[in-house]
């Protein structure tokens, strides 16, 4: 049966809300965080995993527990979360007051772990998991289920910094057709809430105009020339294409809806 990884984040903390950098530190789950964990223990339901391995930290044992897999898990240490030594604590915005340009996956930790560290004891857990096979659930850490990412396709720890992994979060790791050859991301950072959170960011909402659409003149003109024509009224807040042509090039604004079986 093919290897699936479901690596499972464990659910908000104190810490993962305010930024600070948590490690060996055995900091529980929020009310907040116990509840996404319930939440991911309804969407995982259905799924029949053939292993269960937790971190020996309360935060991840505590999100197993909840999302209902507990009694079937096994402790695994190589999950715990990446040792950040004199960093225990702190944001990284504080670290960077004191360490110019400071960035955890090319730095590493003081009296902690540095990447090539991290990189090992990642290897390892990933030489543990490939003995396995079916639906093998990870109940683990935000850096360290990154750093597993990037190692499983082949990539050093410096490029899971792209890998952003929310609290309580779903991802796959297997590989394409099956081949263990060809190692391969499923799925990434799939949360119930994740994708509605992002696109209320500032950054995604669209800016307030005069008008709903807005064409330049030089576009305009350059359409014409390439042979198009357009018969544009305006009335109230929709602009009306008189042509076909028109309704091909300038399409209405329609719902994108994101959909998921997880």
């Amino acid at each position: 049966m093919t290897l699936r990884l479901f690596i499972f984040r464990h659910g908000e903390t104190e810490w993962s809300l305010s930024g600070q950098h948590t490690g060996h530190t055995d900091i529980m789950l929020t009310k907040h965080g116990e509840e996404e964990a319930r939440k991911l223990g309804t969407r995982i339901a259905k799924i029949d995993f053939s292993h269960v391995l937790v971190s020996p930290l309360q935060r991840a044992k505590r999100t197993c527990e909840l999302a209902g897999l507990i009694k079937f898990s096994h402790k695994e240490f190589g999950l715990t979360e990446w040792d950040y030594g004199d960093y225990e604590g702190r944001t990284s915005a504080d670290i960077r007051t004191i360490r110019r340009g400071w960035n955890l996956f090319h730095d590493g930790c003081p009296h902690g772990e540095m990447p090539l560290q991290m990189s090992n004891r990642v290897d390892r857990l990933i030489a543990l998991l490939e003995n396995l096979d079916g639906n093998v659930a990870l109940f683990t850490h935000g850096h360290l289920g990154r750093v597993l990412a990037a190692r499983w396709i082949g990539l050093s720890v410096d490029f899971a910094q792209h890998f952003l992994l929310n609290t309580a979060s779903i991802s796959i790791l297997s590989y394409e057709h099956n081949q263990p050859s060809q190692p391969a991301i499923l799925l990434w950072n799939s949360t119930v809430a994740s994708i509605p959170q992002m696109l209320a960011e500032p950054s995604f909402q669209r800016k307030p105009q005069k008008a709903d659409a807005v064409i330049k003149p030089q576009a305009i003109e350059r359409w014409e020339n390439e042979g198009g024509s357009l018969i544009s009224l305006y009335s109230g807040s929709r602009w009306r294409h008189g042509t076909d042509q028109a309704k091909r090039y300038f399409k209405p604004n329609l719902p994108l809806e994101f959909q998921s079986d997880l």
